[in-house]
């Protein structure tokens, strides 16, 4: 998928966050960012594990309960009510139609969705230490696949950090549909390098490395080796320091077409975004300009500028 071929990537989420009326008390969890930013450039596959499951609508509210070593589902009024095993069996793998997905969007706190954070019950005491038995199943079935809850994206680092994870991982099904080849894998890591320098400078140095020493692996291992580092390596949050450093580095490429004043009012820009005064956005924007004047092909290449639509504003914000 090329930069400006961005089309409706497949999302799985939560029933109740788009509004279908699934939930216990026959209500719903309609998302206002989902419906009204996230549709526009997502297409949803909604799922329910606990109507999956049998357990109908509307019906008794289920909670984690810990017994012994064991984390089972019940019913909050009935504890005999045990659904566990109904809710674990919607998550296993024969779910086919997961394994199409570029990510998926959970309900938080859910005993079902829950994917962190969710209450766990102990002698009638709860505590967050708890993740949806779906989720689980889920994360089991997909370790690589980009997963996030609803709450979560509120925080403009978490929903930039997501929704560029996505994107990153629908390109890389592409590769995997395409045949990857040694090459192809190169060039997949040329592209995204940028991208995970500001993730994380020494774990991008490795995942380099790990190309540069191909021949020591077959072609499968170091797909599945890359894949995991990668994915790894993209959960952690870009940070400040990380971006400055990375765009300096792009800067490098301008060096020999940039007059003195060119240079300084984009290294000022720079600075003022390491120092919180400018979003990521304001910078990006005068590397882009530069790079339309006297263009690079590396960098053209490179999804490090526009890891995502321009127009979901994401880089505005952080």
């Amino acid at each position: 998928m090329e930069k400006d071929d961005y089309f409706k990537i497949k999302l799985g989420i939560s029933s109740c966050l788009l509004g279908e009326k699934v939930r216990f008390d026959g209500g719903h969890k309609k998302n206002s960012y989902i419906l009204g930013v996230l549709t526009q450039y997502f297409s949803f596959v909604p799922f329910c594990p606990e109507v999956e499951a049998g357990l109908g609508t509307p019906r008794e509210p289920i909670r984690l309960l810990k017994e012994g070593s064991d984390i089972k589902c019940v019913g909050v009024k009935t504890p005999e009510w045990d659904v566990t095993e109904q809710l674990e069996a919607v998550a296993k793998p024969k779910r086919e139609w997961q394994r199409s997905l570029c990510g998926y969007i959970l309900k938080k706190d859910s005993p079902s969705c829950g994917m962190a954070r969710v209450k766990v019950y102990s002698k009638g005491a709860p505590n967050r230490t708890g993740v949806g038995l779906f989720a689980k199943g889920l994360m089991n079935n997909f370790p690589h696949l980009p997963i996030e809850e609803e709450g979560r994206l509120q925080d403009p680092h978490l929903r930039e950090n997501f929704i560029q994870r996505v994107y990153i991982y629908s390109r890389w099904l592409n590769l995997q549909e395409q045949g990857c080849s040694l090459g192809a894998l190169q060039n997949f890591h040329a592209r995204h390098k940028y991208i995970f320098m500001s993730h994380n400078q020494q774990k991008a140095k490795e995942l380099g490395g790990l190309i540069a020493t191909h021949e020591e692996l077959n072609l499968d291992t170091l797909i599945e080796r890359y894949l995991a580092e990668m994915m790894s390596l993209l959960k952690t949050i870009a940070t400040r320091k990380n971006h400055v450093n990375t765009m300096q580095h792009i800067q490098g490429y301008l060096k020999k077409h940039l007059n003195t004043d060119d240079k300084e009012e984009l290294s000022e820009m720079i600075t003022n975004y390491r120092l919180g005064v400018l979003p990521l956005i304001v910078p990006l924007t005068m590397l882009r300009h530069h790079f339309r004047k006297y263009p690079n092909e590396y960098i053209e290449h490179s999804f490090y500028m526009d890891p995502h639509p321009g127009e979901m504003m994401l880089l505005n914000h952080i």
